[in-house]
């Protein structure tokens, strides 16, 4: 029989996977007991949307928990079904909001790392794997408007996942950027205060939501990972700031993975050591990290194999007593999947890179400008257009193509910063990205048509419109129920003070605050779209129409 056609309690029994958790545990039963069902449907909430209890209200309404352990920035739920298993209107209202930004579907124990990096706002963050980007949004509700996080994927396709999410997500903080994270440019030159390090890996833990890992998991895997984790691990703690945290973190349960990457890293890195990361995850179920390991063949039996010494438990004490500060989330104990976190700090004394002599101090004409299709600060031209039309200026206004972007004064102090190439030995000025690959930034707020604004897209009217009184009016809300409802008045009978108004505009709800852009030409037309129309339409109690907005 194939491995296809047999039955995954079958070949979860027979897996390689727990034979090796035997080697791992005294309960192996226990273990797998807890790691077949499918997952539940977990969910976190916004706290940067202005309708955020609303949303909550809407989850408890449908059945769902709060995670108890949830700690930091907004909210974390249990829905009452497993993933994918909404229906009907549940499950047409919980993708609106997951397009919306107002909440995203994340695994519970995925929440953890970003809790224990615990980014405040202001800090220049560091999401060295980011993709899909669950972790960077959740880094953006800590950090608030004020702050950047760096997201990073080297994989092309995962680039573009990564973009729309964070897009999705509609927050200020973001820095979409493309590199190996072995290899990631230092800027800011200075360092960055926290660094998430959440590796590729074989995701041994992750049997609830992938089922074929019972069949494909073999200890080799971590083996042939393990230099590749090393090495980010070891760059993140470069990039750190003295003082600055690095949170390592896989979901998988093979020490291989875990503490010995973290034991390599220390054995090379002075200045670094450990914190207890239970006592920055109060009421998670969790284990010690061990100093102590059993090497295992790929049938999941012990083994003597001639292995590197970064594979090997290890035999500095030193390093051995920290190991135990770390953290094992087994899948059984959380109810969900399997984690491991690390938390590693730099003392504020760490031991400075030695700085090299510098033998070229380059001009900015000297210096190759970034891409046509990076992001940069509007112009002086742009800025006088966009001010005539709103009436008003924000500020951290960006630029990339015909896009408008709402990004933060650290952004904009990391873009001016001087920079180094070459190990230091050439200056290069600010006023640019590189040698950074800056695919995206922030929150997108207008789209630009000839040099003049065209319109502020949906995702930021609810910020950016009240304070812009060139771009907004206030009106009665029953003329927002009524174009929620797909009616197109005339502008002079939809309001006296839309009569003169033409192109792209926000409505606001003089009642609720509620903001929605519309297109004012011989009709009022809404700019929204299906996702939108419908969590506007279940908050005001309106009826759901399925008319598709521009």
């Amino acid at each position: 029989m194939s491995q296809s056609n047999v039955p995954w309690d079958q070949l979860a029994r027979d897996s390689v996977l727990l034979r090796a958790v035997s080697a791992w545990r005294d309960d192996p039963e226990n273990w797998l007991a807890g790691s077949f069902d499918r997952l539940p449907e977990t969910v976190r909430v916004n706290p940067l949307r202005s309708d955020c209890d609303w949303t909550e209200g809407w989850l408890e309404g449908i059945g769902s928990e709060r995670i108890r352990w949830f700690s930091g920035a907004g909210s974390a739920w249990t829905l009452p079904f497993e993933r994918g298993a909404a229906e009907g209107d549940a499950k047409a209202t919980l993708a609106a909001l997951h397009e919306t930004g107002r909440l995203t579907r994340q695994e519970a124990v995925s929440m953890l790392p970003v809790i224990a990096l615990d980014a405040q706002p202001g800090e220049v963050i560091l999401d060295m794997c980011a993709s899909p980007g669950s972790k960077t949004t959740q880094i953006s509700e800590h950090l608030g408007d004020a702050g950047a996080v760096f997201a990073n994927e080297v994989v092309n396709s995962r680039v573009n996942i990564l973009v729309s999410n964070v897009q999705r997500h509609a927050s200020r903080t973001p820095i979409v950027v493309h590199h190996d994270g072995r290899h990631i440019p230092r800027v800011p030159e200075s360092g960055f205060d926290r660094i998430l390090v959440d590796v590729p890996c074989t995701g041994s833990g992750t049997t609830r939501k992938n089922p074929e890992v019972w069949g494909k998991w073999l200890p080799s895997g971590a083996r042939s990972l393990h230099d590749l984790q090393v090495a980010l691990l070891s760059r993140a703690v470069t990039l750190v700031k003295p003082g600055g945290r690095v949170v390592y973190a896989t979901c998988s349960l093979d020490p291989v993975e875990d503490e010995a990457v973290v034991a390599g890293v220390l054995r090379n890195s002075e200045g670094v050591g450990m914190r207890l990361v239970s006592e920055l995850l109060p009421g998670v179920p969790g284990e010690a990290g061990r100093a102590d390991w059993p090497i295992l063949s790929d049938d999941g039996t012990l083994a003597v194999l001639d292995l590197p010494e970064s594979m090997l438990p290890p035999s500095e004490p030193g390093i051995a007593s920290q190991l135990p500060l770390s953290m094992r989330v087994w899948n059984d104990e959380v109810g969900g999947g399997g984690f491991f976190l690390a938390v590693l700090e730099k003392s504020e004394d760490a031991p400075a890179r030695p700085a090299p002599e510098v033998e070229m101090v380059m001009t900015a004409n000297q210096v190759k400008p970034d891409p046509d299709d990076s992001p940069r600060p509007i112009s002086d031209e742009v800025s006088s257009a966009v001010e005539s039309v709103w009436g008003a200026l924000p500020e951290n206004l960006w630029q990339r193509g015909k896009r408008l972007l709402l990004s933060t004064p650290e952004v904009r102090s990391v873009w001016e910063s001087e920079r180094s190439r070459r190990g230091g030995r050439t200056r290069i000025p600010g006023g640019r990205w590189r040698p950074l690959k800056v695919v995206h930034l922030g929150l997108n707020a207008a789209r630009l048509r000839g040099g003049a604004v065209e319109r502020i897209v949906a995702g930021a009217a609810q910020e950016l419109a009240p304070t812009l009184p060139g771009a907004s009016t206030e009106v009665d809300g029953a003329l927002i129920d009524e174009l929620l409802a797909g009616e197109e008045p005339l502008p002079a009978e939809a309001s006296d003070e839309l009569a003169d108004v033409r192109g792209g505009h926000v409505l606001i709800d003089q009642s609720t605050g509620d903001c929605i852009p519309v297109w004012i030409g011989g009709r009022v037309s809404l700019m929204l779209g299906q996702a939108e129309r419908r969590v506007l339409s279940l908050k005001r109690g309106s009826s759901i129409t399925e008319k598709e907005g521009g």
